[in-house]
């Protein structure tokens, strides 16, 4: 069932509350902290402050994988809201004030007398790619009462971040947030996030999938670990059996979109240098579902996600640096 009903935001995101620590690093470094090259780690707070000590100097922002896409929602000039928990701190001072900054309505209950707000440790060789350990402090701490149905059911998306399936007390607001969703006749997003989340709940996110998921985003990598192959054609081909819309990344070589007999490849819009991939599939999510929102082609939606994944790894950070409805104005997409 789709509901008829106008919404009033057209990306509701429920993810980890992060702000990200960017900083330049060698392989060297990455072996002498044991780290796995692009890989994502959740670290406790003492090995998060061992190894924001041996970084070297670099940026802070507000980040988190959610976060990031409605902060690209709202430089699109799409309605945007998000959930997410942060403790009231300095760090949960600036990612509230991001957000908000960006256009996003934001008001979820701060978390007060627990851990503090968390922060992903991210370090990025010369090539662009980035190593994330992570700390979830506050973030982890949502849960299902956190969940504002009313905002869902206004949302013409709830998007939701796979990240989530890491922490128990996430996960039930994460199930409680696609069922207020199609309750009130919504289309529900989720992205894969990452190949390691993909390998600890690989069961787990695909009985999400198959029983509340209508579009689903992944790169290649996630979507080969969803389902244990290397054949990218027969792996789409699986995911989009599953769902109404399965949209996949493939770096440099631009996206796949499978909607039932349609299958649409967008390539990528050229960048001079790749700074940071930090962020690349944030962006990508934020200009297709906000095209999907407004009721726009799919080859549309994804060349929305295309500019937008341009733009953010030309530079550090994981959010645009520039308004991206005046970049897709120059580009000839509209909204």
């Amino acid at each position: 069932m789709t509901s008829t009903t106008p919404h009033t935001h057209d990306v509701c995101a429920v993810g980890n509350a992060i702000v990200d620590v960017l900083s330049p690093c060698d392989d060297a470094f990455l072996s002498a902290q044991g780290l796995t090259p692009g890989s994502m780690s959740l670290i406790d707070e003492a090995e998060g402050a061992a190894l924001y000590d041996a970084m070297a100097a670099g940026i802070e922002a507000s980040g988190g994988s959610a976060g990031n896409t409605v902060a690209g929602v709202g430089s699109f000039g799409g309605r945007a809201a998000y959930i997410g928990k942060v403790a009231p701190d300095v760090l949960g001072g600036v990612f509230s004030h991001d957000i908000r900054a960006a256009g996003v309505h934001f008001d979820t209950p701060e978390l007060v007398g627990g851990a503090g707000t968390g922060r992903c440790l991210i370090n990025v060789t010369g090539d662009g790619q980035r190593t994330m350990c992570t700390f979830l402090g506050a973030a982890n701490q949502l849960d299902a009462s956190d969940i504002d149905t009313d905002l869902i059911a206004a949302s013409a998306i709830v998007y939701l971040e796979g990240y989530l399936f890491d922490p128990a007390p996430a996960r039930a607001a994460f199930e409680a947030a696609a069922a207020a969703a199609h309750k009130a006749g919504r289309k529900v997003a989720i992205t894969l996030s990452d190949t390691f989340v993909v390998a600890r709940w690989r069961a787990e996110l695909l009985a999400f999938i198959e029983a509340s998921a209508d579009i689903v985003l992944a790169n290649e990598a996630e979507l080969g670990a969803l389902f244990e192959t290397e054949d990218f054609d027969a792996a789409a081909a699986r995911l989009a059996g599953m769902v109404e819309v399965a949209a996949v990344t493939r770096g440099a070589e631009g996206s796949v979109v499978i909607s039932g007999d349609e299958r649409v490849a967008v390539a990528a819009y050229p960048v001079a240098k790749v700074i940071d991939t930090t962020g690349a599939g944030d962006q990508y999510a934020a200009g297709f579902l906000l095209g999907l929102a407004r009721g726009l082609t799919l080859e549309q939606s994804a060349k929305l996600g295309s500019l937008a994944a341009s733009e953010v790894i030309a530079h550090w950070g994981p959010r645009p640096m520039v308004s991206l409805a005046d970049l897709a104005k120059e580009h000839g997409l509209t909204l």
